[in-house]
């Protein structure tokens, strides 16, 4: 989980250089590396995680798929559901993103 929270302080960080008018990110390049960033400290924490259910590293899921597979199997739907909904805010309230940033992220890497 260290390496995951590492990951999310990096995020915020490169957030940071992102020059901020009228009360909205004006360059795009940053909000993407800071959300490309956030993105791996999802992975991480989802790799610790299934990890401490017994699953070896070489075992961890290789694409997006794989990833969402075995969070069914592990969390079920149910809970996968309430768990992206508290990532959600989680991302929203520790990188400071707006709502329709984060949705857009979301999209695209958790369809």
């Amino acid at each position: 989980m260290k390496e995951a929270l590492r990951y999310l302080q990096n995020a915020k960080e490169i957030l940071k250089k992102a020059p901020i008018e009228d009360g909205r990110y004006a360059d795009v390049k940053y909000v993407q590396e800071a959300c490309g960033t956030a993105y791996l400290a999802i992975i991480k924490a989802i790799d610790g995680y299934l990890m401490n259910k017994g699953l070896s590293k070489k075992e961890l899921p290789k694409s997006t798929e794989g990833y969402r597979k075995a969070l069914q199997k592990y969390w079920g739907m149910l809970m996968l559901s309430k768990r992206l909904l508290k990532l959600q805010r989680f991302l929203l309230k520790r990188l400071d993103l707006d709502e329709e940033l984060l949705f857009s992220f979301v999209t695209v890497f958790l369809p």
